[in-house]
């Protein structure tokens, strides 16, 4: 891109490196169409001969710079055999002793550690070496190949150098090296056996010691000294139990002994601790043998001195419980509730009670007797030094309820008397109540009676005029007024007899809600027949009935008046229009007649005919019946036809 620096570049080379003068300016022979071919071809001539000379000279120098490089080359292949062939053997010097060192280690971790040195040694330190051991004969033979051929004579290592040598300390090192794997592999065997059979005896002597942990406190206690009979029998068993699981250890404790003798054979670098801790073994291991032989002579001995004090606690229960049951018998009957309602029922109730008071002393005696029992039964557990638990194995009943409850029986008794005598005196009290109310219930409810068949009597009765019935009506109503005070008292002694609570009355049949709804219906129906002698008197004048025709009314009424309820049922009153000569047979037509005649005499639909209802339609059959035709007539006749 830029000639003119190129060629001033060019001819400073060659004037200031090749000894050629400079004879051209660059700038002529840039800017020159035609330059100068002569003074160009005498500055090329200039470059040939200076580079002619100058590769002769080169030749020369490489075949020299050849020599020496190869005499050089040979001389550090020489250093380098020799240093490496002295690192390598220094190497073999120092791992050798290393390998043959056999001091055997404690722990299986500190033996695994030189495993695991030995195999970093195999993996990572002795792979390099031999490296250098091959590439240390590579070097020798190379070395050895040059200099034949350059006719220079053989490589001579220093003393101890030699590739034999070499060779010769490295099979000592391989030989170092198989004894040493061989051994590490032996001590880690027998580390491994000691591990697994001090961890074995370790494992054993902590299952051992935890099973007899407590041991020796559990047979030392005296628990037998408080027990009952039963307990004392459980106890036996139980240590029956324990004898067994005792024996059954005895293998344990043999096999621990044993592998403690094995690891001292295996000469492991922990013994005294083991022999120390199995010693501990042995000897807890002959206490709890005489331990247990103790605790079973004196279990044994206590047993025979509870059998019969077990006789006696049963004999006490066999007592006790039915004492026990009739005290709290007893005191239920005395604390009894009772409900009586008259004095024969309260005399049937003190009765029974005299007679229980008569069974108190024989109760007493048994009671005593039961008491005796518990003395004795103290008596042989003092004696004996026995301690006794405080409970009968037999039953829950203690000589103090029993004597709580006899007490408590003795306070009750007099209270039940106070209560029997009490209710005594309510029912005489209440029994004058029913006879008071019952004197005047037997007054009152006869006459009631008489009076409602009386004022019956008057009603269906054809004595005299209705206005006669009726004079004698309102007579009947004046003395039922009047009667009054009476059922005011008689309500009034109810009152103290729902007061006092009394249901029933023997002396009388008469309830006063019989008797309040009898008076009640009396005073009804002495109004109701009254009324309707009043609308009887009506209908008669409005429609000029005569006193016989009444008559006949009530007369033709009585008559069908079969149960003589005052009214006619719809087959009476059906049976009294056939005897008049109305078509109400049992027929489709009869029927339709027979329903219009009862939607008239009884509009309300109660299947029955009052003598009113009768009245009037007797009347409406037999009279004539102002229509309004027949009133317009007689205004016509009373106006002459106007």
């Amino acid at each position: 891109d830029d000639p003119v620096t190129n060629l001033n570049n060019a001819f400073e080379v060659a004037e200031k490196y090749l000894d050629i003068p400079k004879m051209l300016d660059a700038e002529d022979i840039v800017n020159t169409a035609r330059p100068d071919e002569k003074a160009i071809m005498t500055y090329v001539s200039s470059f040939y001969h200076a580079f002619s000379g100058a590769q002769k000279a080169e030749t020369a120098a490489n075949r020299i710079c050849k020599v020496l490089a190869v005499n050089q080359e040979n001389e550090q292949l020489m250093e380098d055999y020799e240093k490496l062939a002295s690192d390598l053997l220094e190497w073999i010097r120092r791992t050798i002793p290393w390998l043959e060192n056999r001091a055997p280690e404690k722990t299986m971790v500190e033996m695994q550690q030189k495993l695991e040195d030995f195999r970093d040694y195999r993996r990572v330190h002795k792979p390099p070496k031999v490296q250098e051991k091959c590439q240390l004969e590579i070097n020798f033979n190379t070395l050895q190949t040059k200099l034949r051929l350059s006719n220079r004579p053989a490589f001579m290592p220093s003393e101890g150098k030699m590739v034999s040598d070499v060779s010769n300390a490295w099979g000592s090192l391989e030989g170092a090296e198989k004894g040493y794997e061989e051994w590490l592999l032996n001590e880690i065997r027998r580390l491994e056996r000691l591990d697994h059979l001090a961890e074995k005896f370790r494992q054993k002597a902590a299952i051992h010691e935890a099973w007899t942990e407590g041991k020796e406190a559990m047979l030392n206690q005296k628990d037998y000294e408080t027990a009952s009979l039963s307990e004392i029998k459980a106890l036996l068993k139980k240590h029956e139990a324990f004898e067994s699981d005792l024996a059954a250890h005895q293998d344990r404790v043999e096999q621990i002994a044993a592998i403690a003798q094995e690891l001292n054979e295996l000469d492991y670098y922990d013994s005294p601790s083991v022999n120390a801790r199995c010693q501990k073994i042995c000897d807890q291991w002959d206490v709890l043998g005489a331990l247990t032989h103790n605790r079973r002579e004196s279990l044994e001995r206590t047993e025979k001195q509870l059998e019969s004090i077990d006789e006696l606690y049963l004999e006490y229960a066999k007592r006790a419980a039915p004492f026990n049951n009739w005290m709290e018998g007893a005191m239920e009957d005395l604390q009894d509730m009772f409900i009586v309602h008259n004095i024969e029922e309260i005399q049937g109730l003190i009765t029974a009670h005299e007679q229980f008071k008569a069974t108190l002393p024989e109760a007493n005696k048994e009671r005593e007797a039961i008491q005796a029992i518990q003395a004795e039964v103290q008596k042989i557990a003092q004696y004996n030094g026995i301690k006794l638990s405080g409970t009968n194995p037999y039953t829950s009943i203690t000589p103090n309820s029993i004597d709580s409850k006899w007490d408590k029986v003795q306070k009750l008794v007099p209270q039940r008397d106070v209560a029997l005598q009490e209710e005594l005196g309510r029912q005489q009290s209440n029994d004058h109540l029913r006879r008071q109310f019952a004197n005047q219930a037997n007054m009152v409810g006869p006459w009631i009676q008489n009076k409602m068949e009386e004022i019956g009597r008057i009603s269906i009765e054809m004595n005299g005029t209705l206005e006669d019935q009726l004079t004698h009506l309102r007579q009947y109503e004046q003395k039922i007024i009047e009667y009054k005070p009476n059922i005011e008292q008689l309500e009034g002694n109810h009152q103290l007899i729902q007061e006092a609570l009394i249901f029933d009355n023997k002396y009388t049949a008469y309830t006063m809600e019989h008797l309040r709804v009898g008076w009640e219906q009396l005073l009804t129906t002495i109004a109701r027949t009254i009324n309707e002698i009043e609308n009887q008197i009506l209908t008669r004048d409005a429609k000029g009935i005569s006193q016989e025709q009444l008559h006949e009314y009530r007369a033709s009424f009585n008559h069908f008046d079969k149960d003589h309820s005052g009214a006619l049922a719809a087959e009476e009153f059906k049976a009294c229009l056939i005897s008049l000569g109305y078509d109400v047979e049992n027929d489709k037509q009869g029927d339709a007649e027979f329903a219009r005649i009862m939607s008239g005499v009884d509009p309300n639909n109660t299947g029955a005919v009052t003598f009113q209802a009768f009245i009037d339609f007797m009347s409406r059959e037999t009279t004539d019946t102002d229509t309004a035709d027949q009133v317009i007539a007689s205004f016509k006749i009373l106006a002459g036809d106007k």
